[in-house]
């Protein structure tokens, strides 16, 4: 999963633009020893399948002498490609992708429509080192334009906290009265210390009552023109105020992905040029007009017009957003 639906993905650009430099090769040659790596994992479960990727693969740097998948030495760890660093914050990225996404989700924004930005609260310096080293690949997952990091201090985010009396209950069933009661006391310095730890010590008759995240129920209140969500100790907030601005760049990516999709079905190569028309309408010349060089980049044209009338073309709807878009080959 992390390989094909996020190291893969990330890296398409990589795979296909550009010239073939250090950067595209070490794409290449990740993903080629994790090929080889998972085809050996994979080998026992599934022998026939891992041998042909095997032979495929290896036929073709002729890396290993073997002649088989099945005739191959099984995988070993590499202690000295282990970084336990990197990994932290690549599942930090992923954490926040998944619940910014899930946030644009319930507002049903599209992913291809810019937002202005979000916010999230800062934990600690080594939480923040880390946000700061993935911070530009979360901004191009959910397309934003920036990350406002907020202080743990900042009352800009108030969160609530209630007993979660299912796990609660099983473990202090005649003391459930008066932890609610201590519970409903704490205040936003206390949740962050639940939150950063995973725990919390309460004093109650005389007993220590150590309450864990899974204890609670912990929620951030909504923001007017914001959306909130916290998973995990993890809180963020994303800004769904729509601007003219915001929303032509929305339209021009939304055109991108039409445009891309007939090329293909026009049976182009994805390094051909191409001459675009496109029909005027709603919104259609500001888009365009403010996200020229950005529709033009991704699509290879090397032309493009605004007409009046299209005789011949590929008819596009989408929002409130009607065009034809003719493609011709350059």
């Amino acid at each position: 999963d992390h390989l094909s639906n996020w190291y893969v993905r990330l890296c398409r650009r990589r795979f296909w633009k550009g010239d073939y430099g250090t950067n595209k090769i070490s794409a290449y040659q990740t993903l080629y020893d994790c090929l080889i790596t998972v085809a050996k994992l994979m080998s026992p479960i599934a022998p026939f399948y891992a041998d042909q990727l095997y032979v495929d693969l290896n036929s073709v740097t002729g890396r290993e002498e073997s002649t088989s998948i099945h005739l191959s030495h099984f995988p070993t760890a590499r202690e000295e490609f282990i970084d336990k660093a990197l990994e932290e914050r690549m599942e930090l990225a992923q954490s926040v992708t998944s619940l910014i996404l899930s946030l644009r989700k319930k507002d049903r924004i599209r992913v291809r429509q810019p937002l202005a930005r979000i916010m999230i609260p800062i934990r600690d310096a080594h939480f923040a080192d880390q946000l700061s080293k993935v911070e530009d690949l979360i901004i191009s997952e959910v397309n934003v334009k920036e990350i406002q990091r907020l202080e743990e201090s900042s009352n800009v985010l108030v969160k609530t906290i209630k007993p979660n009396f299912k796990t609660l209950g099983p473990k202090y069933g005649k003391l459930m009265k008066a932890i609610s009661a201590e519970v409903a006391h704490m205040d936003q310095k206390d949740i962050a210390q639940l939150e950063q730890s995973g725990e919390y010590l309460l004093h109650i008759n005389g007993e220590d009552v150590l309450l864990s995240i899974e204890d609670v129920d912990i929620q951030s209140k909504d923001i007017p023109g914001w959306q909130v969500a916290s998973a995990d100790g993890l809180t963020v907030a994303l800004d769904v105020t729509l601007t003219e601005e915001l929303r032509r760049e929305g339209v021009a990516r939304e055109l991108v992905n039409r445009i891309q999709n007939i090329r293909k079905d026009q049976g182009l190569e994805v390094t051909d040029k191409i001459i675009l028309k496109l029909e005027k309408g709603n919104m259609i010349e500001e888009s365009v007009t403010d996200n020229f060089d950005y529709i033009c980049r991704e699509t290879l044209a090397v032309e493009l017009n605004l007409e009046d009338n299209i005789t011949s073309g590929t008819s596009v709807e989408f929002d409130d957003i009607k065009t034809l878009i003719e493609v011709i080959k350059a």
